[in-house]
C-alpha cells in the first residue's frame, strides 16, 4: 500500500567544489550586529558545507525589512540561519506559532524568532510596522510568499510595513541552481503597490528554489 511506505527527505544534489568559497561580506557599521567570532565561523562553516556563498552587501541602514525569495522549501531556513550567523547580522523574523513548542521555542528565539498567530484578529502588520518606530535599529525579515507553495501572488504585508515605516526593502534572493544567496540593492517604495511589487518580484525572475 502506498501509504505505509516511510517517506524519506530528499537528498541534497552534489555540491560543486568551486561554490561556497566566497568570504561573506562585512556589514557597515550602522547594520545591526549580533553575535562574536565563534557563530560567524559556524555560520560560514556551515554555508561552506553546504556549497553556498553569498553574493552582494547589506545597505549599511540601521532598519529596514528584508524578503527572501524564492521560498520553497524547509531547506531554505538553514540556509537563511547560516547566512545571519556568517554576517554576524541581527535580524528579526516571525514564524507561525505552532512552530514555537517548547524546547525549540528555545533556539528559534535565540536566532530571532518571534511567532505570530495569523489567525488573530489582531492586525499584524500595523504591530510590526509600529515595531519599527519603538527602535532605533531593527531588519525585519519576512517571505513575501508567505508560503513553500507555488503562488501566483505575493502578500503585500511586508510592502505596507516599509512603506508606512518609511524604511527600504533589501531583496534577498535564494538561487537553489548555482548554490548562491544574492543580497540586492535596497529598494525604496513609492506608493505604487502593484508598480512596486511588479518590480521587485522581476529582481527574482528566472531563480529556482530547492524543490522538496
Amino acid at each position: 500500500m502506498r501509504g505505509s511506505r516511510a517517506r524519506h527527505p530528499r537528498p541534497l544534489p552534489s555540491i560543486p567544489r568551486t561554490l561556497g568559497s566566497a568570504s561573506p561580506p562585512i556589514l557597515g557599521p550602522e547594520v545591526p550586529r549580533t553575535g562574536g567570532r565563534f557563530s560567524r565561523a559556524v555560520g560560514r562553516l556551515t554555508l561552506r558545507l553546504l556549497g553556498f556563498r553569498v553574493e552582494g552587501t547589506m545597505p549599511n541602514l540601521p532598519r529596514f525589512v528584508v524578503i527572501v525569495a524564492p521560498h520553497t522549501s524547509n531547506w531554505d531556513f538553514p540556509v537563511g540561519l547560516a547566512v545571519k550567523m556568517a554576517l554576524a547580522l541581527d535580524v528579526t523574523w516571525f514564524g507561525k506559532n505552532t512552530l514555537f513548542w517548547f524546547p525549540l521555542s528555545i533556539f528559534l528565539r535565540a536566532v530571532g524568532g518571534i511567532p505570530v498567530n495569523r489567525s488573530a484578529s489582531n492586525d499584524v502588520v500595523q504591530q510590526l510596522t509600529a515595531e519599527f518606530t519603538k527602535r532605533d535599529r531593527l531588519v525585519l525579515a519576512l517571505t513575501p510568499e508567505g508560503t513553500r507553495k507555488r503562488v501566483d501572488r505575493w502578500r503585500t504585508g511586508f510592502y505596507h510595513i516599509a512603506h508606512a515605516a518609511g524604511v527600504p526593502v533589501v531583496p534577498v534572493a535564494f538561487d537553489w541552481r548555482v548554490r548562491a544567496v544574492r543580497l540586492l540593492p535596497p529598494f525604496f517604495t513609492t506608493g505604487d503597490v502593484d508598480l512596486d511589487i511588479s518590480q521587485l518580484r522581476q529582481l527574482f525572475a528566472g531563480l529556482e528554489g530547492r524543490r522538496k
